[in-house]
């Protein structure tokens, strides 16, 4: 059957004509939809150049790449190292790179008369990179840890960099050799409600509320920040942020800002002479600048107005940070921009300073950060970059069984034919970023390499399509990147994984995410811990499911009844499933000898907790994730997914102090437990 001339250009946009839903049914995507979805990408150009503007080789494959058109043809390869290479070529041959070129990134230069076309060419290796223990097969584990919850007797309300640093070194001091954190990417510090780590302005840059304020020297040293600091209302502010039970991030984010705006006051007058901050503005560049200047522009919009939250709502002349209004106001509030830019350094540094204490306490990973799948519609990025992100559509999930209307996410998708014509410098920069200072990489919703659900602006998310991404280069990419910064990979492949990547991941040496809650076999068998892959990281539970004692008990389910979740007999369903999933688990870890059989009436007593946490150290998996809020026998979740203002998603704090945690008995005698099973 031939394809329609509509049909013809999706494919050549990457637009999937088709899908297999949840059911294993294929499903036909309607013309409405292709239609909508291209008008919104730029799809390549109808005339193919002589050479492609990218090229990526892996490991030993043959380094050729064929010369499209007529006529005798001049090229020229510079190298990364800066070697240059020369010589002819007949359009329609094949040009032979030259022998031994080093994995990285070259730059090929085709001439013919007047015109010049230029070409990326990309050496990568085959796999990830792998720290050298657990390439010898050993086993290591770490606490899993959304930084905001952290309650501590030093931070203001919010987790911070300096509890993540005393965080290290007690995990460190009890066998563990890492802390997984959630997305640290910069928010909207003068919009602080807007508290989602996976809808960031950037994923660039990090959110400066983890600033722990305390250390900056300007604070210590400013004379107007300590009598601040001293007074009877910082003191009773500060009291009221850390006795909140939810993280209050309007309060948070005043305490913060009005510290930080005297400290600046005390160290402005010598930035220009602080080398290393110079340094810092250099290599940010244009991205950092832009960044400080919407917090900055932000800042005073929303003093105006509360709902200003998005350049959407800005005027006219404001929505483009290339715009003549905004390079104005630019030029006119250096010292403003100077402010949010010292900020995002000081972040840096002591985020910075956290990976060089794990790896002086010897840590294999020691820290690994979380990317996002995207950015917010109207954030920083998409105002900086217009063109690469495709605000006519976003991303989410088609419908399942779950979710009968399917999932909007409301984050804009990367134009894949942008970033191809760009070199895919904006994916490398991006991995460059989330790369450095830390051990491991996890990549949220890891699918996204090869597809992603595009939905046309305006529609619910069963009128989308899926969208194709060149995986192939975007793995091999990663796999470059991650040599080079020593930082391997973990992919977060939860839920429906189409089967073409399973393989690719696994052969790139990114590691799979394998969490206790799923891992049952057909007959509702919960797996074994040697069936588990080395290759894999796992865990009790995340950010999006109940924690253990939520799970046993069953409190995720009596919350979503109270949140209006469920409809009909659905309730009844999942209690009745959840008693047997609940036995099942029993069997396996009676089968794995790690507790005597018992009964679905067995309580979650700290001996049992100890015991799900042996057999999940005993699992072949080379890494594992624990939660400190399943210590501890926590029952609130973090967040409720299919919920906005419902629940107080992402805020939720840890009923305990970081002190009190490992000050607990039952907590040392667990992780003793853990740490000899991991040795086992």
């Amino acid at each position: 059957m031939s394809l329609s001339k509509l049909d013809k250009a999706a494919e050549a946009a990457g637009i999937a004509l088709r899908f297999v839903n949840a059911r294993g049914e294929q499903e036909t995507i309607s013309d409405e939809t292709k239609e909508a979805l291209l008008t919104v990408m730029e799809a390549p150009a109808g005339k193919t150049p002589p050479v492609p503007p990218v090229q990526v080789f892996v490991a030993r494959a043959r380094r050729e790449l064929t010369v499209n058109g007529k006529g005798e043809f001049t090229w020229q390869l510079t190298t990364e190292q800066g070697k240059s290479h020369s010589g002819t070529v007949q359009g329609g041959e094949r040009l032979t790179l030259p022998p031994r070129l080093a994995q990285g990134y070259h730059q090929l230069s085709l001439r013919k008369g007047r015109q010049q076309w230029q070409s990326r060419l990309i050496i990568a290796p085959r796999r990830c990179y792998l720290p050298e223990p657990l390439a010898q097969g050993e086993k290591r584990w770490g606490a899993l840890v959304q930084l905001y919850t952290l309650r501590s007797e030093q931070n203001w309300g919010i987790g911070d960099f300096g509890d993540l640093k005393r965080m290290l070194e007690q995990v460190a001091a009890h066998g563990g050799d890492f802390i997984g954190l959630n997305p640290l990417h910069a928010l909207y510090p003068a919009q602080p409600e807007l508290a989602s780590p996976y809808s960031p302005a950037s994923r660039r840059w990090l959110n400066i509320l983890y600033i722990d304020v305390s250390q900056v020297a300007g604070f210590q040293q400013s004379a107007a920040a300590q009598r601040w600091w001293k007074s009877a209302k910082t003191r009773k502010a500060l009291e009221n942020a850390r006795a909140a039970e939810a993280v209050d991030y309007a309060a948070v984010a005043a305490l913060k800002l009005e510290a930080l705006r005297l400290a600046w006051q005390q160290y402005q007058p010598q930035a220009a002479d602080d080398t290393a901050f110079q340094a810092f503005l250099t290599a940010g560049g244009e991205p950092l600048r832009y960044q400080a200047a919407f917090d900055g522009i932000l800042a005073e919009r929303s003093g105006q107005d509360r709902q200003a939250w998005g350049w959407e709502t800005w005027p006219e002349g404001w929505r483009n940070a290339a715009q003549p209004e905004v390079q104005t106001w630019c030029a006119q509030h250096e010292e403003e921009i100077g402010f949010w830019s010292w900020l995002q350094w000081l972040a840096h540094q002591q985020f910075s300073d956290c990976w060089l204490r794990s790896q002086e306490l010897g840590m294999a990973v020691g820290l690994y950060r979380d990317l996002a799948v995207g950015v917010a519609e109207h954030s920083a990025e998409t105002w900086q970059d217009p063109q690469l992100y495709k605000l006519g559509a976003s991303v989410g999930a088609p419908p399942d069984p779950l979710g009968p209307l399917g999932q909007n996410w409301g984050l804009p998708p990367l134009d894949p034919h942008v970033l191809r014509a760009r070199g895919y410098q904006p994916f490398i920069d991006l991995l460059r970023a989330n790369m450095r200072d830390c051990g491991a990489l996890r990549i949220d919703h890891v699918m996204s390499l090869l597809r992603l659900w595009w939905i046309p602006h305006g529609e619910n998310a069963d009128k989308g399509a899926y969208v194709s991404y060149p995986v192939d280069d975007l793995l091999a990419i990663l796999a470059l990147e991650s040599q080079r910064l020593r930082c391997m990979v973990i992919g977060e492949d939860l839920g429906t994984v189409p089967q073409e990547i399973v393989r690719l991941l696994r052969d790139s040496g990114v590691f799979s995410w394998k969490v206790l809650f799923f891992e049952q076999e057909k007959e509702g068998r919960y797996r074994l811990p040697d069936s588990y892959p080395q290759q894999s990281i796992a865990s009790a539970s995340t950010h999006d499911l109940p924690t253990l004692s939520g799970f046993w008990q069953a409190d995720d389910l009596a919350l979503g009844e109270k949140l209006g979740m469920y409809k009909g007999s659905t309730l009844q369903s999942l209690q009745a499933q959840r008693v047997k999933q609940k036995q099942a688990l029993l069997d396996a870890l009676h089968q794995a000898g790690a507790m005597p059989a018992r009964s679905v009436k067995q309580a979650l007593t700290p001996a049992f907790n100890q015991a799900i946490h042996r057999f999940l150290a005993l699992t072949g998996s080379a890494l594992l994730g624990l939660q400190p809020e399943d210590w501890m026998g926590m029952t609130t979740p973090v967040n409720v997914p299919g919920t906005t203002d419902e629940y107080p998603n992402w805020r939720r704090k840890w009923s305990f102090t970081l002190e009190e945690a490992f000050a607990d008995n039952n907590v040392k005698k667990l992780l003793k437990t853990v740490s000899e099973a991991r040795k086992a």
